[in-house]
């Protein structure tokens, strides 16, 4: 049977791709060191995992709302005024299947055929392929290395046609783990009111923040913009809660009310169980969201000291999340590949280590490292790079 063409030009995701060839080589028995993980490697909390437990037994297995639990949108209102001191009402709030579901429920009930999304590169897999299975044309601008790979007011001017409906801004970012300043994004924000562009402000990563930097969303710098931004979030990262799969989008009533019409029709709701998990997250104790960040930074500090010295790579150090997405096209040039997807390719089937190459986040000369995991297992991973390079490179 012939498929449907909006499925045909859909690229797989790279991420999951390099994870599953991994798993793949470590049935096999090889000793693989998987560096594509999207995921913290903490598990989740134990007094959410019990919030789960006890919803089981008090018989919260039924169907919910299709927009979500209403104590679970209360608690999301109240990590609202807290962290960005915005204040939302239950109908500017949808709860979805993680936060990726909220993005493609979205782009689902604002664009028609043909209308522009600006995506900044370099940019998470999933956006250009969720905006063209809606209909929509994704419009890249480059966020250039030597500006931290930020896109700028006049780069985000230039991009901008009678068909532009929206603009993804994502910080931290995946995948370069960068943040956008305040006098940045009201920057942005000034180009996006002039021109009545929508903001779909990604801020799954909120809570990963390092060196003193402060995450700043852009809804919070003006009425304005609150009312011209909607912001997609979730448990996931913060929580260690990816499984869950619990997300949310905050915004525009009649955009929030068109995407719970539509999930009505798609989910029926997100899992019961996992939302009264979430409601313990955000209603719980928080010193497990520290503590897993503590532990990021410091793997992050020690990591990046080390990338930075072998050959053949630069990066900028990131300001959060959990990625490294350093420059590898000296690298691949010096052991002889010809392009950096070859050099990743090599890596993994010689050195057994699993990185995801950039081309599949818009920047063909970088690759993606997850610091998800040991650094017992992060030091061996570099040690395992640095001789593939020196073997290499010896010829």
């Amino acid at each position: 049977m012939k498929l449907a063409k909006r499925v045909a030009a859909l690229t797989p995701s790279s991420t999951l791709a390099i994870t599953a060839k991994a798993k793949e080589l470590k049935a096999a028995g090889h000793d693989v060191i998987g560096l594509g993980a999207g995921e913290p490697d903490f598990n989740t909390p134990q007094h959410i995992m019990e919030a789960a437990v006890k919803a089981m037994y008090d018989g919260h297995t039924k169907y919910t709302p299709s927009g979500g639990l209403a104590t679970l949108k209360q608690e999301i209102i109240k990590k609202f005024q807290q962290d960005q001191q915005l204040d939302y009402k239950p109908s500017e709030i949808i709860v979805c299947v993680g936060a990726k579901h909220a993005l493609y429920t979205l782009f689902q009930v604002i664009l028609d055929e043909g209308d522009e999304v600006i995506i900044p590169t370099p940019y998470w897999v999933s956006y250009p392929e969720q905006v063209k299975l809606a209909g929509g044309v994704p419009v890249y601008v480059e966020g250039l290395e030597q500006n931290e790979f930020k896109i700028t007011p006049e780069q985000l001017k230039q991009a901008i046609t009678n068909r532009t409906k929206a603009v993804i801004i994502n910080s931290p970012s995946n995948p370069t783990g960068v943040i956008y300043t305040k006098e940045e994004l009201q920057a942005l924000g000034e180009v996006c009111l002039a021109h009545d562009i929508l903001i779909v402000s990604d801020e799954i990563y909120e809570k990963l923040v390092y060196g003193g930097d402060e995450h700043v969303s852009i809804a919070q710098l003006s009425p304005e913009l609150k009312k011209q931004t909607i912001i997609i979030n979730g448990v996931s990262k913060s929580h260690s809660m990816t499984g869950w799969r619990i997300g949310y989008a905050a915004g525009d009533a009649d955009i929030i009310r068109a995407m719970t019409d539509l999930a009505s029709h798609s989910t029926s709701n997100p899992t019961s169980i996992a939302q009264y998990a979430a409601i313990a997250a955000y209603s719980g104790p928080q010193e497990p969201v520290e503590h897993m960040r503590q532990a990021f930074e410091q793997r992050l500090n020690i990591i990046y000291d080390r990338l930075v010295q072998i050959p053949g790579f630069s990066c900028v150090k990131p300001q959060g999340a959990f990625y490294l997405f350093p420059n590898a096209k000296e690298a691949a040039t010096m052991t002889g590949y010809e392009n950096v997807d070859a050099f990743v390719e090599a890596l993994l089937e010689e050195a057994k280590v699993a990185l995801v190459p950039g081309s599949g986040f818009g920047a063909p000369n970088n690759v993606r490292l997850s610091y998800a995991t040991s650094l017992d297992l992060l030091h061996k991973a570099l040690d395992r790079i640095e001789t593939f390079i020196s073997e290499k490179t010896r010829g």
